[in-house]
């Protein structure tokens, strides 16, 4: 196995999974045992600053060795792994020289990862491909960014005559929670700008994101036996639904790609007495996000006008915004991305992100920063799978963009 991969499969055996509703940082303490793993390799290769702080962000510096002057360049990615699905016990398989048919993940529980469904595959024949056992997700994201980085970085310290300026490596807890953001400290980090390396198949640069909501809603009914509830029950359940079919079918994710944005229902429970209701808007464009937001507010202004005044309780907070517009006045850093990929003969796939990355909110703290491919597909669940050649090309780009800026 190629470096990256070795590190891939060491990395994915470790139980990072990220919780929605922990109230601790980071979501889990688990995360801790990948950083503190990175660490001691980090220092392994003399990054001799490496550390993990209280909240779980990993930070090393690899010193220039060029005495001219060269912008500090940070690459970034994250520890922890989607709530989806569990991360326990990853048994990954290797597909050597993929042959194009269907993989069979789980004998025992029907699980096929076929091109019939995922086309996708088909661009891998030939190639050897890591998938899961049917059981677990795979980890690639984003582990395959950490392996991708590290094996870079050791790169670097094995082939000194390479010249480089100062390089940060950042690895973040609680990114798939959309927290991963919170304690970074920039200042600390100290880079000109940054990649985070947590995109998906070759070729894959994005400097666009969603503008990105959550949304609350708690609805409250009235529960009186249904043999006699006539013009007396209230039905919370009924609400919620009425609520979901006022907004626009065309605009759920299954329905949408590319610049177009969502409503997505991700959360729904409750009784005749309660319900309680989770979305999440998505939108490119600030003017149709603020459309969206104010959509959801009308169709609980109706509702309540028709059951009575807080009949529904609604709560909508901004996440992360669209990283573009902090970009676009650095647009050097897409560009040499870009340019390192056709160097190496790859295609660049410039494209907006259908989510968000750690990237996105660092941007607006003040550390631009783009996103790179890693090679994966079908993150978070049981058929995500990573062509190893990829990952092998994601280490080139890195070393390629260092090296064009050295110049």
């Amino acid at each position: 196995m190629s470096k990256v991969v070795d590190k891939f499969l060491r990395y994915i055996k470790i139980d990072t999974k990220s919780e929605f509703d922990s109230a601790d940082f980071p979501s889990t303490k688990s995360q801790f045992n990948l950083a503190k793993l990175l660490v001691e390799e980090l220092k392994a290769l003399g990054l001799d600053d490496a550390s993990v702080d209280e909240n779980c962000y990993v930070m090393a510096t690899l010193p220039a060795n060029v005495n001219k002057e060269v912008p500090t360049i940070g690459f970034i990615a994250h520890m922890d792994t989607s709530p989806d699905m569990s991360g326990e016990n990853v048994n990954p398989q290797i597909i050597q020289d993929y042959n194009g048919e269907d993989i069979v993940l789980n004998k025992e529980n029907n699980v096929i990862l076929s091109p019939k469904d995922f086309p996708e595959l088909k661009k891998y024949i030939g190639k050897t491909l890591i998938t899961t056992d049917g059981t677990t997700l795979l980890g690639a994201d984003d582990k395959a960014g950490i392996a991708e980085i590290m094996t870079a970085i050791e790169y670097l310290v094995q082939n000194p005559h390479m010249e480089h300026g100062a390089i940060k490596v950042a690895f973040t807890p609680d990114e798939e929670v959309g927290r991963g953001a919170d304690y970074f400290n920039v200042d600390k980090f100290g880079a000109d700008f940054a990649y985070t390396v947590d995109g998906g198949e070759l070729g894959e640069l994005e400097y666009e994101n969603f503008n990105a909501a959550g949304v609350k809603l708690t609805i409250y009914g009235r529960n009186v036996h249904p043999g006699a509830s006539k013009n007396k029950m209230i039905n919370s359940m009924e609400i919620a639904m009425e609520l979901n079919s006022l907004l626009p079918e065309n605009q759920k994710p299954e329905y949408t790609e590319g610049y177009e944005g969502f409503f997505h229902l991700t959360s729904i429970s409750g009784d005749v007495e309660k319900t309680n209701m989770g979305y999440i808007i998505r939108d490119h464009f600030k003017d149709k996000f603020e459309e969206k937001k104010a959509l959801m507010e009308n169709a609980v202004y109706f509702l309540n006008s028709k059951y009575g005044e807080n009949t529904i309780q609604l709560e909508i907070k901004d996440q992360y915004y669209n990283m573009k517009e902090k970009i676009e006045p650095v647009m050097h850093i897409v560009d040499t991305a870009k340019s390192a990929m056709e160097e190496l003969g790859i295609t660049p796939k410039i494209k907006p992100i259908r989510g968000g990355t750690d990237g996105s909110r660092l941007s607006y703290m003040g550390l631009p920063c783009p996103n790179l491919f890693t090679g994966g597909h079908n993150f978070h669940g049981k058929y995500e799978f990573i062509c190893t050649e990829s990952m092998e090309s994601a280490v080139k780009v890195i070393l390629k963009i260092i090296e064009l800026y050295s110049k």
